[in-house]
């Protein structure tokens, strides 16, 4: 898999000038133009990214999906996720690309913070979608981290950081809104997602294929792990695993108190390969072991 490892180099790809900080870089789609090259085929970001776009057109692919990415406004890639695209029917319209690389946090609480912002690992499908003066308010950031790039000192790191933080803070409660004000949609989503997990567990599927995952889940519902896990976790309060155990508990305890099957047997139905790993989450949720649980019913 190719890999563009560098700001400079990604700079090249985009037939712009070479960036005035080689950690970080604010792009503005106007000015670039995708060069041809076998790269876009398949490739890598050894960096984050985010976009800021209008009037971009293209088609690019996640896995085995394909996205148009004209759709919605704000998106994140984070550092490693395969990536084709579709030069041909690519256009970069308008908009800025906020790029830095991971060694850019170094020795900041950021380094170890930004995992905690699933929308980097979000489907290009799964786009922000921003009011005009939501844009406003982080053309006004990446402004300012642009300026901050042009004259590099000793406090440049502390304030493109602290300016990175705010732009990540303001989108996570974008994405919160969004996750709230699409009402009618999400309500199908969660519809579906309680179907789905009910299937599961009462067509047998967890005896064929094993424990119930957050990613089968993701995949039959066409949407990424962590957007799915943001979404249920803004609207329940709980993320995907979460509600997993907890219908994993209900149907456990389901059956202890109504069949007479074996603990073990109990833990295989419900698709644990080992039985001591049922108990163990069973009385991490219950404060109570299954055969007691099940003692204390009777």
């Amino acid at each position: 898999m190719n890999a563009i490892k560098s700001i400079s180099e990604f700079h090249r790809l985009l037939s712009l000038p070479e960036p005035r900080h080689p950690l970080v870089s604010v792009i503005n789609l106007k000015e670039s133009v995708f060069l041809e090259d076998d790269i876009w085929k398949g490739f890598v970001n050894r960096f984050y990214c985010v976009a800021l776009k209008r009037e971009a057109t293209g088609k690019i692919r996640y896995g085995q999906q394909h996205y148009d990415y004209d759709k919605g406004v704000l998106s994140f890639t984070a550092p490693n996720q395969v990536q084709y695209l579709d030069l041909q029917n690519t256009r970069c319209g308008s908009g800025y690309l906020l790029i830095f690389h991971p060694d850019f946090l170094l020795h900041h609480p950021l380094a170890k913070n930004i995992g905690t912002y699933g929308f980097f690992s979000y489907a290009v499908n799964e786009a922000l979608h921003l009011s005009a003066e939501e844009e406003d308010d982080l053309i006004t950031i990446l402004t300012k981290i642009n300026k901050e790039c042009q004259h590099i000192d000793r406090h440049t790191q502390e304030i493109i950081l602290s300016q990175i933080e705010l732009l990540l803070s303001y989108s996570k409660r974008f994405y919160e809104r969004q996750f709230i004000t699409r009402k009618n949609n999400n309500h199908q989503l969660l519809s579906r997602f309680e179907e789905l997990v009910d299937d599961y567990f009462n067509t047998g599927a967890a005896v064929r294929h094993g424990l119930l995952t957050v990613q089968y889940l993701a995949g039959l519902m066409n949407l990424s792990p962590n957007y799915l896990s943001d979404l249920l976790r803004v609207h329940t309060g709980q993320n995907t695993q979460q509600h997993i155990h907890e219908k994993l508990i209900e149907k456990a305890k389901e059956k202890l108190t109504t069949t007479e099957l074996s603990v073990s047997e109990i833990a295989y139905a419900l698709g644990f390969e080992h039985a001591q790993s049922f108990s163990t989450l069973f009385k991490k949720k219950t404060k109570t072991s299954p055969l007691e649980f099940r003692t204390s019913f009777n």
